[in-house]
């Protein structure tokens, strides 16, 4: 049986991923890859990198196809575009990553440590209004809000 940790190891042995720092220098340089955040809408509401666009993980194929309700014409029409995929720690931008490339994506990567690494690297966020998000309440908005029920029972 895998495991989402499985999961993620064998994504990752098919998709390439860059640093924040990398993807810090490409903007600063004037490309202008697609930033695709992949996070659920209230995620991606609290906080994004900016110019980023959302498109939830459970809704990607179909946005990626013509003729859904979801679909998105940017990347309907983009398999060549340049993409960048964004998620909070890295973890969900490489299984789509991974799956975007088997659709015929030819230029997508992953955002090793997603948002989490953005936002440590001192790079900008903004909320859904675009006003700045301060790195401090970053980092609490970004950090584990696991309740009692969701760890992992001790054994006995």
């Amino acid at each position: 049986m895998k495991r989402y940790a499985d999961l993620v190891a064998d994504a990752l042995t098919r998709v390439k991923e860059i640093q924040p720092w990398d993807l810090s220098k490409q903007l600063d340089a004037g490309s202008k890859p697609v930033l695709l955040d992949v996070r659920e809408p209230a995620e991606f509401a609290a906080l994004h990198i900016p110019g980023a666009i959302n498109v939830p993980r459970g809704v990607l194929e179909q946005s990626c196809e013509w003729d859904f309700d979801e679909t998105l014409p940017l990347l309907a029409a983009g398999r060549e575009l340049e993409i960048v995929v964004i998620c909070r720690s890295g973890y969900r931008s490489a299984l789509v990553a991974d799956v975007m490339q088997q659709m015929g994506y030819t230029r997508v990567v992953s955002l090793k440590t997603g948002v989490r690494g953005w936002n440590d690297f001192e790079q900008p966020l903004v909320d859904a209004s675009g006003d700045p998000v301060d790195g401090d309440a970053a980092d609490e908005l970004l950090g584990p809000h696991l309740r009692p029920e969701q760890r992992k029972p001790k054994k006995s």
